[in-house]
């Protein structure tokens, strides 16, 4: 590995936030999650969570271009999941809450008034009705984004970037992309290690995780997968053809 390209990959890994992600449910076109995923990279977000619960949707088929997601999928774990609760469970189990984006509305707060330097997931809702009546009661909360036009609401990406870019302007300034990163030292090796490999594998990292009700535990960021090993340690089997 070239110097350059190790010094940026180290950089990238402590200014990353394991305690911020984003939630999508029901997002039917992968455009929106190409994009999304392009934005949480740009912030440091290292996990995202992909919910389904609509049986019309082709989720298992959806394909993502590397020109629109700009490659990011392959620094990112994306978990696939076909049951709500089981999704919201996984994600308070690690992120302690989620809030959910609503339109602009009179009694929704803004999203600039929660502290979002403090762990949180952000749920955005299927691109013609949002988010569920399921989804809005399972979260911890919600917020809107403020407009000031004739639009009802913003595309989900749109909405997606605004808001992770305001939780990385409030934790700048509590200082998690620079002298406090949240990572230790001994994760951000783990990562670096993990990646590293990754890079010289043939695999296609491009997948995501499928959980389910009797799944194992959630792997830290930094933990390395079984299918992220040299190609003659073990044998890689497609559990899904949603390719990220």
């Amino acid at each position: 590995m070239q110097p350059s390209r190790e010094q940026k990959i180290r950089s990238v890994i402590r200014q990353s936030q394991p305690d911020l992600t984003v939630v999508l449910e029901n997002i039917f076109d992968p455009l929106n999650i190409s994009a999304v995923l392009r934005s949480c990279d740009a912030v440091g977000v290292r996990e995202v969570f992909v919910v389904y619960t609509k049986q019309y949707l082709d989720k298992r088929g959806l394909v993502l271009g590397k020109r629109t997601s700009g490659g990011t999928f392959k620094w990112m774990d994306v978990y696939f999941f076909e049951d709500l609760e089981e999704c919201f469970r996984r994600v308070k189990e690690r992120y302690g809450r989620i809030l959910a984006t609503l339109p602009p509305g009179p009694d929704t707060p803004s999203i600039y008034q929660y502290d979002l330097s403090e762990p949180v997931a952000l749920l955005f809702g299927n691109e013609d009705d949002g988010v569920s009546a399921e989804a809005q009661a399972l979260a911890d909360g919600s917020f809107t984004i403020p407009q000031s036009g004739f639009a009802e609401s913003l595309n989900i990406s749109v909405a997606c970037a605004v808001s992770l870019f305001e939780a990385r302007r409030q934790r700048t300034v509590r200082g998690f992309y620079d002298e406090q990163p949240k990572l230790s030292l001994e994760q951000q090796e783990m990562l670096f290690v993990r990646w590293s490999t990754m890079l010289k594998s043939d695999k296609n990292h491009q997948k995501p995780i499928v959980i389910e009700k009797d799944s194992d535990p959630l792997l830290p960021v930094y933990t390395m997968r079984k299918d992220e090993q040299p190609k003659s340690k073990i044998q890689i089997i497609p559990v899904t053809n949603f390719d990220l």
